[in-house]
Formats: structure tokens, C-alpha cells, sequence
């Protein structure tokens, strides 16, 4: 997606758009906050966002066991979802819109496939026996894959309870879909490694191991205190994007060879998710990084109390270091905790204690990161 994407209507008292197509290379640095959402409680958290295929829906899960469905289109919130008994995380739109899965945060480890159109649920995925610390929906059929701290990464089916491939690793925490659904990237914090695997030959050994330990800071790696908190491909499959709780940055990864493409630094401590007595550390937030939908860019938290802050790809990468600094800055009535870009149209959500949305303003000048 190169080219002009979609700029939503603006919600209530958002910034006019002058037209209804624009790239984003053009208003990158015009993003604003227009529309927030506050939780019903001053102390909740959003742990997870989502976007649905359409670019309409938004899908926030919360640490006070509630799924709150909003309509980006028309800045508004559509529902609030119960799961009391379970808790919720990591939420995800399958291909329909009114469809949901999620992973539990009480009493057990499965994975529930929710109808939000009447409350109930479709099917429950069993087989984890610890916490699934990832859900990632193919982009070209109707499987997911799950990872666990049970030491195991699971191909599920949404037509069936059962897996339809297993790969027993090590604590592997994070995976990732290709743009093609040909290949499938997981990724071990404790290995420091991210591995490749042809889809159609799930059973087999990956194809490719990349072990990035030399690009993490080293006392960083000494001390095994290091998170990673996100791993998605652009949309071009051409890099990967490694997002880590490090004061040092993300990583930007070539995809083919998994070498270093660049370091994004920031300047402050790391925008991770709080975690609260009933929300246990293995269920924190997705990562405060992600692509925008054209794939140039990388937007994520600055690490600060506020402000968001983008890299672009495209950008002056220092020679030695490999560091690449932010392009500019945008300004947050809050953190930034969490992160995701629409799929669609030109906009954009962050959440920490409240949900926001973003749209380019015109009328702006850019703000120094």
C-alpha cells in the first residue's frame, strides 16, 4: 500500500481534511489526537488494540476483564463486552468484523472465539496450560497462530477446537505473519532469536534463525531483564519490525537476511505497560511500536508520560551505530502505551488508561521529536 490511502470522516470535532485520499508521507507529521475514549474506571488499563480488515472497527481489551469495540469512522463506541470469569487479552478481529478471539487472563488458558453481534461464544481453543503471550490471525485464511509460556506455538483453525500443527520451543513469546501468509516469524526473548518457517511446511525446521543478541545492548542481554513486545513485517515483507521494552529502541530487521537495518532510539525509558496486583506480568500490553500501513514508517511511544514519536525507514541510518532517530514528535494527552495503525485509512489509535484516535491536522506545524 505505496500509494494514496483513505482518510476517514473525522469525527466530531476532529480537523477537516482538504481531500478524501492522501499519502502519508504528506501528514505523517500533522497527527493529532481527536477523539478519546476514557475508561469506566480512572485506574483500567488497555492491554491490547486491533483493527478489523475494513479499517472501521476498533477492538481494545482491558485489564478489568471488559472488550470495548469502537468505529473509527465515526469516532464512537459501539459496545462493551463482559468476560468477568475468564478475563481478556490480546483481542483480535478474525475476517468478520462481529467475531472475535481472545485469550484468557483467569482460571485457565484457552483461547475463546466470541460473536459480539449476540454474546456468545463460537468455540474454545484448548490445549495451553500456561499464558498465551500472542495471537496472530493469517491474513489469508481463517487460522491463528498462539504462543504460550508453555513452551509451544499452536495452528488453530477457527472451524475446529483442535490445533492443526504444534512446534514445541523455547519460550517462544511473540510470532507474525508474513503479508503473503507464506511465512510465519517467531521470536524468543530468552534465545534472543527470531525464526522463520514456510508456512506450508509448519512440521518442519524453519527455514532461517536469525540471532540478534549483538544488536541488543549488552547489559541489557546480561541481565535477561529484556521484553519484546512486538514483531510484524511491513507491508512489503522486506523488513521486521522487533519492538523491545530497551531504553535503546526497536529494532529494524531486513527480513531475508536478518540483519540490522537500524536501531530506532528514543531518548527516555521505555513506555511499557504498567502491571497491576490482578493483571500478572506475562499479560502485559502488545508493544508501543508499529508500521504505519505504507510500511516507511514506525510509530511508537516516546517513553515519556506523553508524546508519540515516528521513525522513517527511509531516513539517515548513522553508519556505525546503526541508529536511526526519529523523524518528529506528536504531541499525547497521554502515554502511549500501546500502539496500532489502521489498515485502511490514514489514522491511528494509541491506549494506556484511555483509547485515542489520531488524524492528520493540516493546520499544524511539525513537532520536533
Amino acid at each position: 500500500m505505496a500509494g494514496p490511502i483513505a482518510v476517514p470522516p473525522p469525527p466530531p470535532g476532529a480537523p477537516q481534511q482538504s481531500s478524501t485520499t492522501q499519502r502519508t508521507s504528506d501528514v505523517i507529521g500533522l497527527f493529532r489526537s481527536s477523539k478519546c475514549f476514557k475508561m469506566d474506571a480512572s485506574d483500567t488499563l488497555v492491554t491490547s488494540l486491533d483493527f478489523d480488515d475494513s479499517g472501521e472497527f476498533v477492538l481494545a481489551a482491558c485489564d478489568d476483564d471488559s472488550l470495548q469495540i469502537y468505529n473509527a469512522k465515526e469516532g464512537k463506541h459501539v459496545k462493551k463486552v463482559q468476560s468477568q470469569k475468564f478475563g481478556a487479552h490480546l483481542a483480535r478481529f478474525t475476517h468478520h468484523p462481529s467475531s472475535i478471539i481472545y485469550a484468557s487472563t483467569k482460571v485457565n488458558d484457552e483461547i475463546r472465539y466470541l460473536s459480539t453481534h449476540d454474546n456468545q461464544f463460537l468455540r474454545y481453543f484448548r490445549g495451553h496450560t500456561a499464558p498465551v503471550t500472542c495471537l496472530a490471525v493469517c491474513p489469508g485464511s481463517d487460522t491463528f497462530l498462539s504462543c504460550s509460556l508453555d513452551d509451544t506455538v499452536r495452528l488453530w483453525d477457527f472451524k475446529s477446537p483442535s490445533p492443526q500443527g504444534r512446534l514445541n520451543l523455547l519460550k517462544p513469546h511473540l510470532a507474525a505473519y508474513d503479508p503473503s501468509a507464506s511465512v510465519v516469524a517467531i521470536a524468543s526473548n530468552v534465545t534472543h532469536t527470531v525464526l522463520l518457517y514456510d508456512l506450508r511446511n509448519y512440521d518442519k525446521p524453519p527455514f532461517a534463525t536469525f540471532d540478534v543478541r549483538s544488536y541488543l545492548p549488552q547489559q541489557t542481554v546480561n541481565s535477561g531483564k529484556l521484553d519484546w513486545t512486538r514483531l510484524e513485517f511491513s507491508n512489503d515483507g522486506k523488513s521486521l519490525l522487533l519492538g523491545t521494552n530497551s531504553s535503546a529502541g526497536h529494532l529494524l530487521l531486513d527480513a531475508f537476511e536478518g540483519t540490522l537495518r537500524a536501531h530506532c532510539v528514543r531518548s527516555q525509558a521505555p513506555t511499557h505497560l504498567r502491571a497491576t496486583p490482578e493483571m500478572r506480568s506475562e499479560h502485559r500490553g502488545q508493544g508501543d511500536v508499529c508500521f504505519s500501513s505504507d510500511g516507511r514508517y514506525v510509530i511508537g511511544g516516546s517513553g515519556g508520560n506523553h508524546d508519540a514519536i515516528v521513525w522513517d525507514t527511509h531516513g539517515q541510518v548513522e553508519i556505525e551505530t546503526k541508529q536511526l532517530k526519529p523523524l518528529c514528535g506528536l504531541p499525547c494527552k497521554s502515554k502511549a502505551a500501546l500502539v496500532e495503525w489502521n489498515p485502511r485509512y490514514n489514522m491511528c489509535v494509541t491506549a494506556d488508561r484511555e483509547v485515542i484516535f489520531w488524524v492528520p491536522d493540516e493546520h499544524v506545524g511539525l513537532k520536533p521529536p
